[in-house]
């Protein structure tokens, strides 16, 4: 029998030791490194080191960086180290209202030593925390705690080196950015995939209302998730409409087809009131507040991953009703975060939206 190597996660694997060596990396140790942790000295001059002021009386090892500050356009790299390893936790937290940052601030993950991002998306909907509306989410894969919390429990595995940035796009210093990613170095199964996600957003065409959560990804691997934030621009029910994926040369017809929105996210007649699960959950009614209705809605697919060999597309109608009892099609607001795993080289993902592309309504 094999040595378990350190991917095996869950209660499960709890009792299996491992040759793995377990590795953390935020501010206050930035290189993940063994015995390099709390080593900043306090130097209020030091523009490195904003918040070391409260830490002059004690000295160095006591939370003299534990938090970085973010000029407005800057970027800065949260972890670049060298693998065979896995990412199994991260920790986020920013302000605590996302208003104005959230959606400006953009996560790119690279795994070894790739040009283009196999992760390219907004902070806040990376989480599964839509229109950056704060909601509590409470599942296997994401967690979401008061009052700014993002976690996330995704393992991502990567063969030569991994790197991680974060880029202020919004008009003012994010401050704090307090972060932790935890990873194991350990080596990797062959036949293990390495994880990307790529959000979108579109206004759905009344003449055609289908919303593609992604396309033109080629190769072979499995779809792990889908969260949607999405804002109704017309009243009454907007959750008729089927998600389906076409899989491996499926071309008009696909080979999966749901029967509807609320029953993809493993409800029933409608939303009527939020919930938060470990695979599915509807954790944000904005239905009854001013402006637009919104929700934001998570779909984990760990238990009933969907494989494909060669390419995958996914997509969701817009539909409602008409007060004749006919399907209504809708012109919505929807935004995508995609989750998925597979094996390299992925397709290159298309031109991420500007930031006046990604506001929320």
């Amino acid at each position: 029998m094999s040595e378990f190597a350190g991917m095996q996660f869950g209660l499960g694997g709890l009792p299996m030791l491992s040759k793995a060596r377990t590795r953390s990396i935020c501010a206050e140790n930035p290189t993940g490194e063994k015995g390099k942790g709390g080593m900043a000295v306090p130097d209020p001059a030091d523009p490195s080191l904003p918040h070391s002021a409260a830490a002059t009386d004690l000295g160095q090892g006591w939370k003299v960086r534990p938090f970085l500050k973010v000029a407005a356009g800057e970027t800065v790299t949260l972890m670049d180290v060298d693998g065979p390893g896995v990412i199994q936790h991260i920790w986020m937290t920013t302000e605590t209202n996302w208003h104005g940052h959230g959606r400006a601030c953009v996560l790119r993950f690279y795994w070894d030593d790739e040009e283009a991002p196999s992760v390219e998306v907004p902070m806040t909907d990376f989480f599964a925390v839509g229109h950056d509306l704060f909601a509590r989410v409470n599942s296997l894969a994401v967690v979401v705690n008061p009052t700014s919390a993002l976690n996330c429990y995704w393992p991502m595995p990567f063969r030569k080196h991994a790197r991680i940035t974060f880029t202020n796009e919004s008009g003012r210093t994010v401050d704090p950015l307090a972060f932790q990613i935890t990873y194991a170095e350990t080596e990797v199964p062959r036949n293990a995939g390495t994880f990307h996600a790529q959000w979108r957003r579109a206004v759905t065409d009344r003449n055609n209302p289908d919303y593609t959560i992604v396309d033109h990804i080629k190769g072979q691997g499995h779809y792990a998730g889908t969260f949607l934030a999405w804002t109704q621009l017309s009243d009454g029910w907007f959750g008729e409409g089927e998600v389906k994926f076409y899989i491996d040369g499926d071309t008009q017809f696909p080979t999966i087809c749901g029967t509807g929105t609320e029953d993809y996210f493993c409800g029933s007649y409608g939303f009527p009131e939020p919930y938060s699960t470990p695979y599915v959950g509807n954790v944000l009614n904005h239905a009854g507040d001013e402006g637009p209705p919104k929700w934001s809605l998570y779909r984990w697919h760990i238990m009933d991953p969907v494989r494909f060999r060669e390419d995958l597309r996914v997509t969701i109608q817009a539909l409602g009703w008409w007060p004749n009892g006919k399907f209504q099609p809708l012109a919505d607001d929807v935004a995508s975060v995609a989750y998925w795993y597979q094996a390299e080289p992925h397709e290159r993902f298309p031109k991420f939206p500007l930031l006046k592309d990604r506001w929320p309504r």
